[in-house]
């Protein structure tokens, strides 16, 4: 029955007669036995079956690709566009609590059912083809998206660029936030290799906007050898920022007055600048963006896990910092948040294939005392390898192990005094894993 040549999308009785029944948790079970390997880097298998579904959006795309600030800058488009009254578009990457969290319509996460109708499409027409879940689940969310009717999408890059299941879609714009060391093993282990990976989403004749300010040569060379409309941060737009607000520049005009990024960080100005870039490139596509709209898409803009405060007394910090460059913005966060002679204790785990060291050396010098978990995952580094890689690089300060994250939350709480806070770090894993631990509980069930 597979690969048989059926009209699309497929109508939804005859669908459910040809694909079994699932739950959302059936069916993301199923896509992690699909392929022998969790990523397998490629564009041709994917672009077979979006071929296969006539997957071929006429509305505009946003790509979104970069090491780090790739969701704030995702976040920041669909807060701006949304504002303007578009109807958005939203694929970023990985969830943290809910599959769902993935794909969103108009600020809204789909829902469960709406889901598996894409998924029911996406394995029905790929016959015997072979995808990676993060292939299927891109190909279902685009069908989707084509599928409900929205007027432009924003659709950020798994891993790298080049190979990544997102680049078999053209984007209008193409967007890299920032270029450093991480996921080496597919990458390569250079910037220079890294940017040439990323640089692979650039399109001739179409905006190319990089937001790193020192960018390896191989990204304005790719742009060069293509055609690509090279937009270079600091040299052809950029921030001027003053004590209360600050201004978007580029070589045409200013946008004065702008609210202070909700998210936080200097790089936050970088991933900002990046967005309004993007949409200032596409002004004839999404002309009812005004300044106005960018104003009140910038101060609203959230998204959880970026040095989001969770709760007080002590105070929480959650990010998903989990390379040295998002250390080093996590480093700088808490360095300017400090209070007067509190202290700092981290709730921490990583997975074994980043670069540990990296992180605890960019955050040494911020954290008095590191309470130190594993993660339940075939990547995840045990607590017991995470402990020796923090002795190594801070022998200064305790470092607790702790079989859980209940209990690590527990040790911190206990551990706080007036005036100290707790930084949980190092994983998507670890700041799903306080999310679920924290609301229903609250921080008085660890003896805070």
């Amino acid at each position: 029955m597979m690969g048989r040549a059926v009209p699309w999308p497929v109508p939804a009785d005859i669908l459910a007669i040809l694909i079994p029944s699932r739950s959302l948790s059936e069916w993301l079970s199923y896509l992690e036995s699909l392929h022998p390997k969790a990523i397998e880097l490629g564009l041709d298998r994917v672009e077979r079956v979006r071929q296969k579904l006539n997957l071929s959006p006429t509305f505009p795309i946003i790509t979104v690709g970069g090491t780090n600030g790739k969701g704030s800058t995702c976040a920041m488009l669909e807060g701006i566009l949304t504002e303007a009254g578009y109807r958005v578009g939203c694929y970023t990457s990985p969830h943290l609590l809910r599959y769902n969290e993935r794909v969103r319509v108009a600020g809204v996460e789909v829902d469960d059912a709406s889901l598996c109708q894409a998924f029911a499409e996406i394995e029905l027409a790929r016959g015997d083809i072979p995808l990676t879940y993060f292939e299927f689940g891109t190909l279902a969310a685009v069908w989707y998206f084509m599928h409900v009717g929205i007027d432009v999408a924003v659709l950020e890059i798994g891993l790298g660029g080049r190979l990544d299941a997102v680049n078999v879609f053209d984007p209008d714009c193409a967007i890299i936030t920032s270029i450093d060391l991480d996921h080496t093993d597919y990458l390569g282990t250079t910037r220079e290799s890294i940017g040439n990976e990323k640089a692979g989403i650039f399109r001739p004749g179409v905006a190319a906007i990089c937001g790193d300010t020192h960018p390896p040569i191989t990204v304005p060379q790719r742009a060069k050898e293509i055609g690509a409309r090279y937009l270079q941060i600091g040299h052809d737009f950029g921030a001027a920022r003053a004590a209360t607000n600050w201004a978007f520049w580029n070589q045409g005009s200013r946008i004065e007055a702008l609210p202070m990024p909700a998210l936080n960080g200097d790089f936050q100005f970088d991933n900002a600048c990046c967005a309004i870039m993007a949409l200032n490139q596409l002004e004839a596509q999404l002309p009812a963006v005004t300044h106005d709209h960018i104003r009140t898409g910038l101060a609203h803009v959230v998204l959880t896990g970026r040095f989001q405060k969770l709760c007080e007394n002590p105070d929480i910090f959650l990010d998903v910092a989990h390379n040295p460059h998002a250390a080093e913005g996590l480093a700088e966060n808490l360095r300017k948040s400090r209070r007067a002679g509190g202290k700092t204790l981290a709730v921490f785990g990583m997975l074994a294939d980043k670069d540990v060291a990296g992180v605890v050396e960019a955050l040494a010098g911020e954290i008095d005392g590191w309470f130190v978990i594993g993660i339940d995952n075939y990547r995840g580094l045990s607590a017991v390898d995470l402990e020796k890689v923090v002795r190594a690089h801070a022998s200064d300060v305790p470092v607790i192990v702790c079989p859980s994250m209940d209990e690590a939350l527990r040790q911190a709480c206990r551990s706080a005094g007036e005036g100290d806070r707790i930084a949980a770090f190092g994983s998507f894993y670890i700041v799903a894993d306080v999310l679920r631990a924290l609301p229903t509980t609250g921080t008085g069930s660890y003896g805070c």
